[in-house]
């Protein structure tokens, strides 16, 4: 198993193991991830839940992640934190129906999943937004800002224009593992 600092759920493995399973039977017909081999997933797992060691996240009740495609990194981050519900918004019907199937299968009760872009939703209140590879910064930043409080932190996984990306914008902390930046960011200002 991979290595890390956070304490993980005890049914987190097992759970990851049917995770694993279920996507490479569902991708060779729908091909909704690029993660073709069980070593692919696992690498994605464990960039989804990397960051966990580094966030702060003791008053997180709400999450909702942005494009989570097949699952990464939202579906990953609801089995890592259970006592914290996730909202999952993936627009692409066959990626959506994934997460649906993935979560029944699972018994996922902190999940719910919406098959619309997140502009496209009334927002709540959440203390965590994620997102994986959906589009740059500030972009993302637009797209869900009527979520955005105060109190919310955004957790974006990015690549090596990460820097490029965040110019101009403040409260940025960077985390970098290989050719993975992990942006964190706090009191966003989103006028």
């Amino acid at each position: 198993m991979m290595n890390t600092h956070y304490d993980l759920p005890q049914s987190f493995w097992s759970n990851v193991e049917i995770l694993i399973e279920l996507l490479l039977k569902y991708n060779l017909t729908h091909n909704i991830s690029g993660a073709k081999t069980k070593e692919a997933v696992l690498k994605n797992i464990d960039d989804s839940i990397y960051p966990l060691q580094f966030l702060h996240l003791n008053e997180l009740k709400h999450a909702i992640d942005i494009g989570t495609g097949a699952g990464f990194p939202g579906l990953l981050l609801a089995l890592a934190l259970p006592q914290v519900h996730f909202t999952l918004f993936e627009p692409i019907a066959k990626k959506s129906a994934f997460l649906h199937l993935a979560k029944t299968t699972l018994e996922l009760k902190n999940v719910d999943i919406v098959t619309h872009r997140v502009e496209k939703v009334s927002p709540f209140k959440v203390e965590l937004i994620s997102s994986r590879a959906v589009t740059n910064t500030k972009m993302l930043i637009k797209l869900c800002k009527d979520f955005i409080t105060p109190d919310t932190t955004l957790l974006f996984y990015k690549g090596e224009l990460v820097e490029e990306e965040i110019k101009g914008l403040q409260n940025c902390q960077v985390y970098q593992r290989d050719k993975r930046y992990y942006l964190v960011m706090k009191d966003v200002d989103v006028a």
